[in-house]
């Protein structure tokens, strides 16, 4: 297997498993019958729908490492690519404005935060970052992001306001929906309280009402905030060493096997470090970031094994189809909610209607529900199967 000649089969697969991952979790039948397996931890704790956006983050890192390995150029020469680059960046945060204000419009309510727009900036800055560094110093860079951002959360004092005042006062943050959770927080002073992990109350979601415009996700915090990016630059980093190790291998099989070991080295360095970090998606925590990072590059080295190097692509085909045009399947996952979630007129909307004839019918509810998402999944097949079989890949 020449990688470096040859487009990365067992990545565009799970890519795209990835993908339908996404949708199945994002469009269930009914919220409020769902699988907890397919719901994300509520705060500390990690489930399988957790893994799914730092999985994306980490296939960004392993496509840098593959398609800038060896061209990192001149300076000059480098000009050109930071160009496409931002270009890129721009296009990718665009795209998830334009989905966060779809259908509506309400641009006074905007969130500029996002799953694209992370995306976006994790991309720009570890693609730079490649074309500056070696592998030993985005190691290092890596490496501190993570034990940088776990001290920031642990000992700078997080400043007063009024969020942070009301949770000293009553112990309760508000949440998304009106819903509040409890929290335990500590007076540093009398201009602030102490480094802490819980919601709402934390430096990064303190960071988020300071500095991030428009609408958050959280009302007081968002997931995809601002200081939370910065440990997610450590997940496409992490992806960026795995691809450079992808490259340096040559032998098939020992390519496998290191590409195993380096996922099992991070899941039991984050596991260790998890019981003074927990697994938190919301804060991007440091143990999080090595544990989804462990099970992104098990993954791939399974599909690395299977269809790149055994040949057995017949099982893939569903994800090579999804995973050839992303931004597509994606894009569509998000703007055909209008037409599957939403009434139209007098008329129910389809999930409604779905989940009310799964009910007449003595179907459990969940069960029903996963359905619905499937079925969902099979609609969004058909026009990325249609590019796919024409060659037609969308590319921001």
């Amino acid at each position: 297997m020449s990688v470096k000649r040859e487009r990365l089969l067992a990545l565009d697969a799970l890519r795209g498993f990835t993908i339908i991952g996404m949708i199945i979790v994002n469009s269930p039948g009914s919220w409020s019958h769902v699988y907890s397996p397919l719901l994300h931890a509520s705060w500390h704790g990690v489930t399988p729908t957790d893994l799914v956006f730092p999985f994306f983050l980490f296939f960004v890192g392993v496509s840098i490492a593959l398609a800038y390995s060896g061209k990192r150029g001149t300076k000059r020469e480098r000009v050109g690519k930071y160009r496409k680059i931002f270009w890129r960046v721009a296009k990718i945060f665009a795209l998830g404005l334009f989905l966060n204000l779809w259908p509506y419009f309400y641009f006074e309510e905007m969130r500029v935060a996002g799953v694209l727009q992370r995306i976006a900036l994790v991309f720009g800055v570890c693609a730079i970052l490649f074309l500056n560094t070696r592998w030993k110093q985005q190691l290092w860079v890596g490496a501190s992001i993570l034990l940088g951002y776990w001290a920031l959360l642990v000992w700078v004092p997080v400043p007063l306001d009024e969020v942070n005042a009301g949770a000293l006062e009553t112990g309760i943050v508000e949440r998304s929906y009106g819903t509040e959770v409890a929290v335990s927080v500590e007076a540093r002073g009398e201009t602030s309280i102490a480094g802490n992990f819980e919601p709402g109350v934390n430096i990064a979601a303190w960071v988020d009402r300071v500095l991030l415009p428009g609408g958050m996700w959280e009302r007081t915090w968002d997931p995809e905030g601002l200081l939370s990016t910065v440990p997610a630059v450590a997940t496409g980093i992490f992806g960026m060493l795995v691809g450079a190790l992808i490259l340096g291998v040559g032998d098939p099989y020992r390519r496998v096997s290191w590409v195993f070991f380096v996922g099992v080295v991070a899941l039991l360095i984050g596991s260790a470090w998890s019981w003074v970090f927990p697994y938190n998606k919301n804060l991007w925590s440091s143990s999080f970031v090595l544990y989804a990072g462990g099970w992104s590059a098990l993954s791939l080295a399974a599909c690395l094994l299977l269809i790149d190097v055994r040949g057995h692509r017949s099982w893939a085909k569903i994800g090579l189809i999804f995973g050839s045009n992303p931004v597509v399947a994606y894009a569509l996952s998000g703007m055909l909610t209008v037409v599957f979630y939403s009434g139209i007129g007098p008329l129910p909307s389809l999930s409604v209607a779905f989940m009310d004839a799964a009910a007449n019918m003595g179907v459990a509810s969940k069960l029903a529900s996963l359905v619905y998402a499937l079925l969902y999944v099979g609609v969004l097949y058909v026009p990325v199967y249609w590019l796919w079989k024409r060659r037609i890949f969308v590319r921001l």
